[in-house]
C-alpha cells in the first residue's frame, strides 16, 4: 500500500513526485473541489446559524471520484495543501468530499517545495486547523452575502452588470477619492530664486532679511521680480559647512506586497502577471539540480526569515563580498502589520546558490526577471547598510542666503547587489568666510500639481497600509475592477470610468460601511480573530449580516433609480407618456418613462441610429432588409417587422475578423481574432490553417495557477469568472 499526499496544483504535485520514492502517490485536486454554487445564493440560514451549501463542481467532478478510489488504497492520506488559510480550507473541502473524519487525516505543510522540506514535513504531521478553516468560510460567506444582495441593488438601480464587493468597493472608494483630489485641486503659482556661484555651484535663496523662504517658494511675482534685482547687487562670501555621515538602511526581503510594486515599476508587469509568475517559481521549475521550487511561498505578509536561510546568505556574502559587506550578527525585519502571518516567511531563494547568472540558462525571461528581483533582495536584506556622506555650504550676503545641498557615497553596502541610481553630487572643498562670486541668478517660476492617479503598485501599497485586504486579495482585486470596466490602465495610470462614481456614490450615501477603509480594516482583524480562536465566525456574520439585510430591505424601497435616460421628445404610443433613451444588455434602446407600469419598448426598426438600410430584399415579403445591431455583432433584418420577422446573418461580417488588442496566441504568438460563423462568435488565431488555436470565450492575459495556459473571460451561470481555456480550472471574480 502507497501513502497518498493531496496538493492543490498539477505542477506542485509533479515536483513533489520528484523528491519522494514509489511508495508515495501524489495527486492535485486542481483547487477548490467544493465551493457555493455559482447560480444561487447558497446560504442557508437556520436558528442564527450560516450553513454554506458547498457544490461540487461538475469539472471537478472526476478528480474527486479519482481521490476517492486513491484514498481508500492508501495507508496514510496526507493533505498538503497550501499554508495559508485558502489552502486550510481547500484541504477541508477535500476530507468533507473522501466522506472521513477531517482528523483521520494528518496534515503536511512546507514554506517551500524542495526535498528537505518535505522531507521534514512528513515528519512531523499536524491536523487541519479548524479555526483557520472558519475564517476562510468567514470571509466567503461574507463575500457572497455582499457581492449577491448588494451587486443585485445596484445592478436595479442604476445598470446591469455593475457589481459590489467587500473589498473591491473599497478599493474602489480610494481610487475614486484620489480622482476627486484631482479634479478639485487649484494649481498655485510660485518662484524660487536660484543662483550659479563661482565653481558652477547651484544654489537656492533659503533665506531672505532673516526669513526662511517657505516650502512653497514666493507666490508674489512682483516680489520675486524685486527680491532678485536686490540679491543680484550683493557680495556674498562662504558660510556654513556641514559634513554629516548618514546610513542607507538596507532593505526587507520581500512581502507579497512589496514583490508586486517592485515588479510593476522595475519590470512594468501587472500584479496579477507577477504572482501567476511566482507561483510557477514556488511550485517547480527546472534547474541545474532538477525540478523544484526555487522560491517559499509567494503569498505572504511576514518578513520573517529562516535561520538556515541568513545563514546561507551570510556565508555567500562573506565569501564572494568580503567582511567588509557582512554585519556583526543577522539582519532581522518586522512588518508594520500587526496581523500579519507571522509563522510565514517573506520571499526568498529556496537555495542561494541557484544565482541569477544560472537561473538564465534554465528560466523562461520573465520568470528569470522575477526570480532576480527576489534573489537580489534577499542577499540585499543581510547585507551592511549603504553610508553616505550629506554636504551642504551656505553663501550669504546682507540680505540674504543661498543654500547649496550635496552627497557623496562612502560605502556602498547593499548597493552592490543593488545598484545605485543616484550619482554623487560633490561639493567642492571651500573656507568658510572666504569671499565667492555670484556668476549668474534668475527667478524660476513653478506650479504646484495635483496628486498623482494611482497605479497598481501605488494602490496596492495604499490598501496593504490601511489593512484592506490580505496578500491574496490585492492583485485580483484590480484585476476585478478592469474586468468590470470600473477602471482603465493608461500609461501606469489607474483611471475610473462613469460607472464607478456613480456606484461609488450609491454605496457613499446608503451603504458607507461598505466603501469606508475602517470598517474593511476591521473586518480583515475579525477574519484574523477567527483564526487564531478568539472570535465565533457565525457571530461575525450574523453581527454583519442582520443591520446589512436591514439596508438592503430599505434600499429596494428608498433608493431612487439612478439608471441614465435620455428624453426623446416623442410620447409612448400606449400612455402617453415621454419616451427615454435608456441603456440595458443589449445596447441602447427606447421605451417608456412610466416603466414598470407600462411596459412599452419601441421596436427596433424605428430606432434609425441601429438600423441601415440595404439592396438586398426580403424573401419572404419582398420589403428592403436593414442592417441591425444585435448582441452578436450585425445582421440583416425585415424593414416589415414585426408583421415579417425574417433575418439572416451578414455574411460580409465574418468576412471582417476584429482583433483582439494586446493578447497574443498562446501556441504560436500570434494575433487572436474575434470571427463568426453559422455557429456564432468565436476566437481564433490569425495564423490559421498553421495554427489551429481555437477558443469559445475570450482569452485574457492571464495565466491559468494550475497548468499555466492561457485563462479566458466568461460569464457562467450568471457568474462572472475566469476559465482556463486547457484545464477548464475556474476562479469565481468577486
Amino acid at each position: 500500500m502507497k501513502d497518498l499526499i493531496i496538493v492543490e496544483s498539477p505542477a506542485k504535485a509533479k515536483t513533489i513526485k520528484n523528491f519522494l520514492d514509489n511508495d508515495f502517490e501524489v495527486i492535485a485536486s486542481k483547487g477548490h473541489i467544493r465551493d457555493l454554487p455559482k447560480s444561487s445564493f447558497g446560504i442557508k440560514i437556520e436558528e442564527g446559524n450560516f450553513i454554506p451549501d458547498y457544490k461540487i463542481d461538475k469539472d471537478h467532478k472526476e478528480i474527486v471520484e479519482k481521490i476517492k478510489t486513491l484514498a481508500k488504497k492508501a495507508k496514510t492520506t496526507y493533505i498538503a495543501t497550501d499554508e495559508d488559510r485558502e489552502g486550510e480550507a481547500i484541504g477541508f473541502h477535500i476530507t468533507q468530499a473522501i466522506g472521513k473524519d477531517v482528523e483521520t487525516f494528518p496534515r503536511i505543510v512546507f514554506h517551500e517545495i524542495t526535498k528537505t522540506a518535505i522531507e521534514h514535513a512528513l515528519k512531523y504531521p499536524k491536523n487541519i486547523d479548524m479555526d483557520k478553516v472558519n475564517a476562510q468560510q468567514a470571509r466567503r460567506l461574507l463575500d457572497r452575502i455582499v457581492g449577491f444582495k448588494l451587486s443585485g441593488l445596484i445592478a436595479s438601480k442604476i445598470s446591469r452588470g455593475l457589481s459590489a464587493g467587500r473589498v473591491q468597493s473599497a478599493a474602489l472608494k480610494i481610487i475614486i477619492d484620489r480622482e476627486r483630489e484631482i479634479k478639485a485641486f487649484i494649481p498655485i503659482d510660485y518662484y524660487t530664486i536660484d543662483g550659479v556661484f563661482e565653481g558652477n555651484i547651484q544654489a537656492e535663496l533659503s533665506v531672505y532679511e532673516g526669513n526662511k523662504i517657505k516650502k512653497q517658494g514666493i507666490t508674489d511675482k512682483y516680489m520675486a521680480e524685486e527680491m532678485l534685482h536686490v540679491l543680484k547687487e550683493c557680495s556674498y562670501q562662504v558660510g556654513e559647512i556641514s559634513k554629516k555621515s548618514k546610513k542607507s538602511p538596507s532593505p526587507p526581503p520581500f512581502m507579497t506586497s512589496t514583490l508586486q510594486q517592485s515588479s510593476s515599476g522595475f519590470l512594468g508587469y501587472s500584479p496579477t502577471k507577477t504572482m501567476g509568475i511566482a507561483q510557477r517559481l514556488y511550485e517547480g521549475v527546472g534547474t541545474n539540480n532538477g525540478v523544484m521550487g526555487v522560491i517559499t511561498y509567494m503569498r505572504t505578509d511576514s518578513l520573517n526569515i529562516a535561520k538556515e536561510a541568513q545563514d546561507m546568505a551570510r556565508d555567500k556574502i562573506l565569501k564572494e563580498l568580503g567582511k567588509n559587506y557582512l554585519p556583526p550578527k543577522p539582519k532581522n525585519y518586522a512588518t508594520k502589520n500587526k496581523s500579519a502571518q507571522e509563522a510565514h516567511e517573506a520571499i526568498r531563494p529556496t537555495n542561494i546558490d541557484f544565482t541569477p547568472q544560472i537561473a538564465k540558462n534554465y528560466l523562461k525571461p520573465d520568470e528569470y526577471k522575477v526570480y532576480t528581483l527576489i534573489y537580489n533582495r534577499f542577499l540585499a536584506s543581510q547585507i551592511e547598510d549603504a553610508v553616505f556622506e550629506s554636504q551642504s555650504i551656505t553663501f550669504v550676503c546682507d540680505k540674504g542666503e543661498f543654500k547649496a545641498n550635496g552627497r557623496k557615497l562612502v560605502f556602498d553596502g547593499y548597493y552592490k547587489i543593488l545598484g545605485v541610481e543616484d550619482k554623487d553630487k560633490l561639493l567642492p572643498d571651500l573656507k568658510s568666510h572666504s569671499p565667492i562670486a555670484l556668476k549668474s541668478i534668475q527667478n524660476n517660476k513653478h506650479t504646484t500639481e495635483p496628486p498623482p492617479r494611482y497605479s497598481e503598485a501605488s494602490l496596492i501599497k495604499n490598501l496593504e497600509g490601511l489593512g484592506i485586504g490580505r496578500p491574496s486579495t490585492y492583485a485580483p482585486t484590480v484585476s476585478l475592477l478592469q474586468n468590470r470596466e470600473y477602471i482603465v490602465i493608461e500609461k501606469k495610470q489607474i483611471l475610473p470610468q462613469e460607472s464607478a462614481f456613480k456606484v461609488v456614490e450609491m454605496l457613499e450615501a446608503y451603504f458607507n460601511e461598505i466603501v469606508d477603509s475602517k470598517f474593511s480594516a476591521s473586518m480583515e482583524d475579525k477574519l484574523d480573530n477567527i483564526a487564531q480562536n478568539k472570535e465565533d465566525w457565525q457571530k461575525v456574520l450574523w453581527d454583519f449580516y442582520d443591520p446589512f439585510m436591514k439596508k438592503i430591505s430599505e434600499g429596494k424601497q428608498n433608493i431612487a433609480s439612478q439608471k441614465i435616460v435620455i428624453p426623446t421628445g416623442e410620447l409612448c404610443p400606449k400612455c402617453g407618456k415621454e419616451l427615454v433613451r435608456r441603456n440595458g444588455r443589449y445596447g441602447e434602446f427606447v421605451a417608456c418613462s412610466g416603466y414598470p407600469k407600462c411596459k412599452y419598448i419601441q421596436p427596433q426598426e424605428n430606432k434609425e441610429e441601429n438600423t441601415e438600410q440595404t439592396s438586398e430584399i426580403c424573401e419572404k415579403c419582398g420589403k428592403p432588409m436593414v442592417k441591425k445591431h444585435g448582441k452578436n455583432g450585425e445582421f440583416l433584418a425585415c424593414s416589415g417587422y414585426p408583421d415579417c420577422k425574417n433575418t439572416k446573418s451578414l455574411k460580409s461580417a465574418s468576412n471582417h475578423p476584429q482583433i483582439l488588442e494586446g493578447v497574443k496566441c498562446p501556441e504560436c504568438g500570434g494575433e487572436i481574432l474575434l470571427r463568426r460563423s453559422r455557429r456564432g462568435m468565436f476566437y481564433g488565431c490569425g495564423n490559421y490553417p498553421k495554427c489551429n488555436f481555437i477558443s469559445n470565450h475570450q482569452p485574457i492575459n492571464e495565466k491559468c495557477p494550475e497548468c499555466g495556459y492561457m485563462m479566458s473571460d466568461r460569464t457562467y451561470r450568471g457568474k462572472h469568472i475566469h476559465e482556463c481555456i486547457k484545464c477548464k480550472h475556474r476562479v469565481e471574480v468577486e
